[in-house]
Formats: C-alpha cells, sequence, structure tokens
C-alpha cells in the first residue's frame, strides 16, 4: 500500500511540474520575437550586464540578409547569413569611426562577439548570441 502511495505522489508531482512547464513554453512562445525585422538592444555582453540608452547597442537583422546596428558612437553593418538548426554567420562587419571614449571598448566587444557568432537561440524575447557552445551575447527585443 505505501508504494502505491508513493507512486500517486510522485505521479502527482510529476503531472504538477509539467503543466508548469507547459506554461512557461507557452509564454516563451508567445513573447518570441523573430530574429528578422526585429530591433534587439544589448543587455550582456561577455558575461557582463550592459545598461545603455535605448538607441545604442541596438542591431537589426532584415531580410535581404544585411545587419546593421549602434554602438555608444559609431554604426555596424554586414552581412548575416542564417542556417538550419539557428545556425548564424555575422560579417565581416564594417563600422564608423568616430572617437568614442566611453564606448569605443564595448563596441570592438561587441563586433568581436558578433563575427565570432555560430549560433543562435531564443528565450522568450531575449535572443542569445553563441559561439562554440559558450553565450557571447543577450539581447532583448526593443520595447518589451
Amino acid at each position: 500500500m505505501k508504494h502505491v502511495v508513493i507512486k500517486w505522489v510522485l505521479l502527482l508531482g510529476s503531472a504538477v511540474f509539467l503543466a508548469g512547464c507547459c506554461a512557461c513554453r507557452s509564454f516563451q512562445t508567445k513573447t518570441r520575437r523573430p530574429l528578422v525585422g526585429t530591433e534587439w538592444q544589448l543587455i550582456q555582453l561577455g558575461g557582463r550586464n550592459i545598461r545603455v540608452d535605448v538607441e545604442k547597442f541596438v542591431v537589426r537583422f532584415a531580410a535581404d540578409g544585411t545587419v546593421t546596428g549602434r554602438g555608444e558612437c559609431n554604426t555596424l553593418s554586414g552581412r548575416y547569413e542564417a542556417g538550419k538548426d539557428n545556425g548564424l554567420k555575422i560579417g565581416p562587419l564594417a563600422s564608423t569611426l568616430r572617437a568614442c571614449p566611453d564606448g569605443e571598448e564595448t563596441e570592438r566587444a561587441l563586433a568581436a562577439a558578433l563575427e565570432s557568432t555560430d549560433r543562435y537561440d531564443m528565450d522568450g524575447p531575449m535572443l542569445l548570441l553563441l559561439a562554440d557552445g559558450e553565450l557571447q551575447a543577450v539581447f532583448q527585443a526593443a520595447n518589451e
């Protein structure tokens, strides 16, 4: 009898857990934004949080295979190619060369992270860029 009760408790606990996961997946699906056409705001780079103005450190992937973005002082542009299984190749990137004492290091790190990307993933309204399985940068869909 004791084994039957334990099985029912485990079964009930598993059902509650799975129901909760379904709600999470539903939320992630509803809040997910497309890679192409969304303006992506940088929120994490190289493991550190980035706090910037809304119009700075953003990228946008266009349907024609171009990627454009803004840093602290400079703009960037280039090509990208999205493949199967969320493969993503970005670059080479071109950038304007305005002096930017407060954001130059972050701009260079962002360009390097973009160009090293080989895969992306989505988590709700978040875009995660990875290189060799390592998280390089996290973006959030603008206006979220």
